[in-house]
């Protein structure tokens, strides 16, 4: 009984002092990027990137819940294209809304997190030329609350799945 009571005091210190050290050493300021290399000239790939509706064909974040509500508002590829989205509890509820474009090189938007949890992010994506290819890099930058400084390895994690599953559809797409 001892042993079990010591290694219990053991594992709720590792995390107490895990909990410690993330909320000094991790940084409110979250920045992630993931980047790929397609085969196709940036026009191509920006058909698939340069509009809400566009993206949302490849979304992986949407292809999570088969059923998500999605409407649309603004003009296609123009700042002030947006979405609203509503799905079940993986997905949640929210909004994006493009900010900046510049045709067949970078979209940058505003997205604000509704449900489950309320927040506000940036994301891009930026295409440059990579030999005969494109090279798409998606970017997303928000703050973090104290709990999300906690869970930030967990959200890397997360969304280095996400972002690859994505850019993988992009690829394919793209290169058809």
């Amino acid at each position: 009984m001892k042993t079990i009571l010591k290694i219990l005091g053991v594992i709720i210190l590792l995390i107490v002092a895990y909990v410690i050290i993330a909320m000094l050493a991790f940084n409110k300021d979250y920045h992630f990027e993931k980047s790929i290399v397609i085969n196709a000239p940036k026009e191509k790939v920006w058909q698939h990137v340069g509009s809400t509706k566009a993206f949302n064909e490849w979304n992986p974040f949407a292809k999570a819940d088969p059923s998500v509500q999605i409407t649309y508002s603004g003009t296609p590829g123009t700042v002030g294209d947006a979405y609203h989205w509503k799905g079940n509890d993986q997905v949640g509820e929210g909004e994006q809304k493009v900010t900046e474009v510049i045709p067949n090189e970078k979209l940058s938007s505003d997205l604000h997190f509704i449900k489950p949890w309320e927040g506000m992010a940036k994301g891009s994506f930026i295409l440059t030329p990579e030999g005969s290819g494109t090279k798409v890099t998606w970017t997303m930058d928000n703050e973090l609350t104290t709990p999300m400084k906690i869970m930030k390895p967990m959200m890397d994690m997360q969304m280095g799945k996400m972002f690859g599953q994505g850019l993988d559809e992009l690829k394919q797409i793209s290169e058809k």
